[in-house]
């Protein structure tokens, strides 16, 4: 039976994101753990962080819920208890994501314009602190979703498959349950990262402004500081990770909200429905954003750069020496 076009694009997106984003993602951790990138123990283990919930992320929702359970329908994978508790993965992992990522642009406004507190706040135990808060609060906050799912089909006294509960679109308490889960990721992160990011990059062109007044008076004509040039490094990092965020997870929040303002309840089996393939484009999009968190804060480091392409050449190199 041939798919219907939505769904073939899906699949074969799936695919290419699994292909990419497994390796890419154990890469990254490898060399986050070599801690030789030049970074501060609690940049690392943010990074570190965000990395592995990532690989989760590809994991559990890619490879298992789009990939394995088409090529394997009948294997236990599709029993009702482990389709549940996937869902609940799947929903922590990406929760954890897009927090850890609103923790760690937190941790570096405070690096960047608190000086004060940066002592006590930009430490490893404080991200390892908020790191594991984070992980224990998501993970909570998402069993209920274990109790949303009911039985596809019943045969031979074993629940096969999983789908929302009719109840979960009608009984108050489920609905509010949708909303604040759709405020705490990623409506509320939108605000955040924006807001820090913001204050960010206004503490920064201020700086710059000060200083570039300062270099003119003391050196005119010179416009080589390599501290305004690292800053305006930085504020080009943090436009690439609030607009990345942003950019990935805007299709997901506008069909949501959509959704949500006209009451709009599509048929899941009618794959030309726009409501239905405006689902899948979110999804597919957000989904993305597991393989570009780390990309955007680890590779630009040239430290980063360096570690990664010794670990690309490092099976060619063994090959060439066993060989002479």
């Amino acid at each position: 039976m041939e798919l219907p076009p939505i769904l073939q694009i899906a699949f074969s997106y799936y695919h290419v994101l699994a292909v990419f984003g497994l390796p890419a993602n154990l890469l990254t951790i490898v060399i986050l753990y070599r801690a030789n990138c030049g970074l501060s123990k609690g940049v690392t283990f943010y990074l570190l962080g965000m990395t592995t919930v990532d690989l989760l992320v590809i994991v559990s929702n890619v490879m298992v819920y789009y990939i394995l359970y088409y090529y394997f329908p009948f294997s236990f994978l599709n029993y009702t208890a482990v389709r549940r508790l996937n869902e609940v993965i799947n929903y922590a992992a990406i929760d954890c994501s897009v927090w850890f990522t609103v923790t760690f642009t937190f941790d570096r406004f405070v690096a960047i314009c608190c000086q004060k507190l940066k002592a006590k706040y930009c430490t490893e135990r404080t991200a390892v602190l908020v790191t594991v808060t984070v992980c224990v609060v998501f993970s909570l906050k998402n069993v209920p979703l274990y109790f949303a799912f009911e039985p596809v089909s019943i045969m031979n006294h074993v629940e096969w498959g999983a789908e929302i509960k009719p109840s979960y679109h009608m009984l108050p308490c489920w609905l509010a349950f949708d909303w604040l889960d759709t405020v705490l990721c990623p409506l509320a992160p939108y605000l955040l990262i924006l807001f820090f990011n913001a204050l960010t990059i206004r503490h920064i062109l201020m700086v710059s402004r000060i200083r570039r007044g300062f270099q003119g008076h003391r050196t005119c004509g010179n416009d080589s500081d390599p501290e305004m040039q690292s800053r305006r490094k930085s504020i080009i990092l943090l436009f690439a990770i609030s607009g990345t965020f942003i950019v990935l997870w805007m299709p997901y929040v506008l069909f949501f909200l959509l959704s949500r303002i006209t009451f709009n309840h599509y048929n899941p089996s009618d794959y030309t429905d726009p409501f239905l393939i405006a689902e899948y484009t979110g999804d597919m999009f957000q989904l993305l954003s597991s393989c570009t968190n780390t990309c955007i804060y680890a590779l630009a480091q040239t430290k980063f750069r360096k570690e990664l392409s010794n670990a690309i050449k490092y099976p060619f190199t063994l090959v060439v020496n066993l060989v002479k």
